[in-house]
């Protein structure tokens, strides 16, 4: 069996050749035709021109009458006429002489000497009247004149009408010739052209059930086969008839078949095994989130009731501190004055106060019980406030705090108290765990994004800074003692829940001269902008 591609050699041959014999033919019939059209517009030409030399002669005749009547008139219209006439006979010469000179055809040949023959026989009646003419016209008696031009007259009629009719008539035979053969052609291209069509036809359709059907069939067969293998039966065969090139496809398709089947049996056992593992793993996962969850609750727990524990004993605590000043300040003689120490015992009483609130705040965030009254306030005030909070204890520790509100006071939305809590616990750990240091900056600026203005509030220091995994500090109870001091760990962690729950965002990072640098990166309102209400460009709180 011979394979495809000779197959298809064959049919794109068999075309070319159909489709140059088609292009000889057509040129063939075009030559036909144009002859036959050039020779029919030869004839009507020819025939005009010899119509234009009949009306030459006659107005040639006329002139000899009017110069044989009028020996006054000058020869110059007789002489023009005659021109004129001879003008004529050589178009018609030309004619004759480019139509049928040029062809190889004896019987055009035959037909140009007859025709030139009648043409000599007017040139020579056009020659023996201009003769005659000139006789005449040396004749002085007027009834002799008239005589012998009637008589010159009568000669050249019928030396030239004669000839004039015979071409006329050739002429119009070649015309009438031409329309037939035309016609003739006509009906003889039509014939051909269906036989051709209809040999086209039948190699077309021995092409088509020889080679188009048979491959045709093979390939929707092989589509079928390969449909039914996309919807799973990889069990489908096919018979290999041939050894062309769609035989070898087959061939592959079966082997490729027969590997998809078992590659389909190992899927099968290791999905069967996959899903045991998945079902165990899950099992596991299962049962390790019942026991964070247990743990998660315990500790939830435990922070409320060391909260709850704790805020009763620290309220009895300074309500005493409170009734112990009074007491003192009513006993107005006595030498000892306990008022500074009852303001120290509130100071940290006040502290240890916070800090348990902390713990209450974080095990309250856990549980979403935790509801922000947010409301248009100044940053610059918050910050203000926060400032004042942790001034006493930058004071004890001999570091200077300053307050920098920038340009422009900014106005956010925000709740004010979880807001001040947040800067001072950053400048509170910041006194409690940074070894050497001296001052701490809290800045206020504002900035412009595309999506709306930013309030940005810093916290800078110029202590030993972060340790390089900053961002493990977010971690819940986790502790980076700086100054070797203990703490709860939730500091950053609280700052972090509250600053995001202000559609805000915090990051630690290295300030300009080497110490730790927090921001706090909120959302400014649209007309956030005041102008700032106090001249100073900072505020200094603290101690050097």
């Amino acid at each position: 069996m011979r394979s495809l591609r000779v197959r298809f050699a064959l049919l794109l041959g068999g075309t070319a050749l159909l489709a140059l014999l088609a292009a000889a033919g057509v040129l063939w019939s075009i030559r036909l035709t144009e002859n036959v059209i050039d020779r029919t517009l030869a004839a009507q030409h020819r025939l005009e021109l010899l119509s234009e030399l009949s009306g030459r002669l006659a107005q040639y005749g006329f002139a000899a009458i009017e110069s044989v009547g009028n020996p006054d008139a000058p020869p110059e219209a007789l002489s023009v006429t005659r021109d004129r006439v001879d003008q004529a006979l050589n178009h018609v010469d030309d004619a004759l002489s480019n139509g049928m000179a040029t062809s190889t055809n004896p019987e055009d040949r035959i037909q140009y000497i007859a025709r030139t023959r009648p043409l000599a026989n007017v040139r020579a009646a056009r020659a023996m009247l201009d003769r005659q003419v000139t006789l005449v016209r040396r004749e002085t008696d007027p009834d002799r004149r008239k005589t012998a031009m009637q008589g010159a007259l009568n000669a050249f009629g019928a030396m030239t009408g004669p000839p004039l009719s015979l071409l006329v008539e050739a002429e119009r035979r070649s015309m009438i010739a031409g329309s037939e053969a035309a016609r003739t052609l006509t009906h003889r291209l039509t014939a051909v052209a269906l036989a051709v069509v209809g040999l086209a036809l039948a190699f077309v359709a021995v092409l088509y059930r020889s080679v188009t059907r048979p491959t045709l069939a093979r390939i929707e067969e092989i589509r079928r086969a390969a449909g039914a293998v996309g919807s799973g039966a990889l069990g489908t065969r096919l018979s290999v008839e041939t050894r062309d090139e769609l035989g070898l496809l087959v061939a592959n398709f079966n082997r490729m078949a027969a590997r998809l089947a078992r590659r389909e049996g190992r899927l099968a056992a290791d999905r069967a095994a996959l899903e045991d593992t998945v079902q165990a793993r899950t099992a596991d996962l299962r049962a390790a989130n019942e026991r964070l969850e247990m743990v998660d609750r315990s500790r939830r727990r435990f922070f409320a009731d060391v909260s709850h524990e704790l805020r009763t004993p620290l309220t009895v605590i300074l309500g005493e501190c409170d009734l112990a000043q009074r007491s003192a300040e009513r006993a107005g003689g006595r030498p000892v004055d306990y008022g500074p120490v009852f303001v120290t015992i509130r100071k940290r009483a006040q502290r240890l106060k916070r800090r348990v609130e902390d713990l209450l705040r974080v095990a309250r965030s856990e549980s979403g019980q935790i509801e922000l009254d947010r409301r248009a306030v100044s940053a610059v005030a918050v910050l203000g406030d926060a400032v004042d909070g942790a001034g006493s204890e930058a004071a004890r520790r001999r570091v200077e705090l300053v307050l920098e509100p920038g340009d422009h006071d900014i106005e956010i939305s925000a709740d004010p108290e979880w807001l001040r809590q947040v800067v001072e616990s950053l400048i509170d750990n910041a006194l409690r765990h940074a070894t050497g240091l001296t001052r701490i900056v809290v800045s206020l600026n504002g900035r412009d994004t595309p999506q709306g203005h930013r309030a940005l509030v810093t916290i800078d220091d110029d202590g030993p800074g972060f340790p390089e995994e900053g961002d493990g500090l977010f971690e819940r109870f986790r502790r980076e003692a700086r100054s070797g001091e203990a703490g709860f760990g939730i500091g950053l962690a609280l700052a972090r829940w509250v600053v995001e729950r202000h559609d805000g965002r915090i990051s630690l990072g290295r300030a300009e001269h080497g110490g730790a640098r927090v921001i706090l990166d909120l959302p400014a309102l649209d007309d956030g902008v005041v102008p700032e209400q106090d001249g100073a460009g900072h505020e200094r709180l603290g101690a050097a």
